[in-house]
């Protein structure tokens, strides 16, 4: 997303000796540690973004794509996210008996997200949802998206992926009713 404040929204989960990186960008690269990466997950292949994500990846020895992965005790499921009119995803991620979820774009609340410990969630919008031209999904908003997350039993909501209306929001001091604004190269333990 072209923020004027922030880098594009990313992850990078280290889980052991594993690691894998999420969406991300210009700005958003993950460190030269670790040098070894298990993958790079993407949650929409046509995204802005996809020819410096996909060159990035390439850099570090991998192929950005949109799928799942297996890497012992690691699982990440990649499950549809309701969005624009071509397929995208979120990523339910498993290990120890932890759950997070990495789902930074949608336009329906993902009901798979339910029971997360931790979810990265969308925030491109504040009060009102953003259409995409054509009626083909866009993006829902912070004031609904937080009811729902408590309703299905999200311990943790991160706000990712932070769009302008929110970006106002967080300029007159608003804050969401549940969930935290994310805050770049934070680290959350799960």
């Amino acid at each position: 997303m072209n923020s004027p404040r922030y880098a594009p929204a990313g992850l990078l989960l280290s889980c052991g000796r594993r690691h894998v990186v999420f969406d991300g960008g210009p700005g958003a690269e993950p460190p030269p540690r670790p040098r070894r990466l298990d993958g790079w997950l993407v949650t929409d292949e046509a995204a802005e973004l996809r020819t410096a994500v996909r060159r990035m990846a390439e850099e570090r020895g991998v192929v950005a794509r949109m799928g799942g992965l297996d890497a012992g005790e690691l699982r990440v499921r990649a499950l549809p996210v309701l969005h624009t009119s071509h397929p995208t995803c979120g990523y339910r991620i498993e290990a120890g008996g932890a759950v997070v979820v990495w789902a930074p774009e949608f336009w329906e609340f993902p009901e798979w997200a339910g029971g997360a410990d931790l979810m990265f969630a969308e925030a491109s919008a504040w009060n009102r949802r953003i259409r995409f031209r054509g009626g083909v999904g866009g993006h829902a908003h912070v004031r609904e998206i937080g009811p729902e997350a408590a309703r299905c039993g999200v311990r943790r909501l991160v706000y990712a992926h932070i769009g302008r209306p929110c970006l106002r929001a967080m300029d007159q001091g608003l804050r969401p009713a549940y969930g935290e604004w994310g805050v770049e190269g934070r680290v959350y333990r799960v």
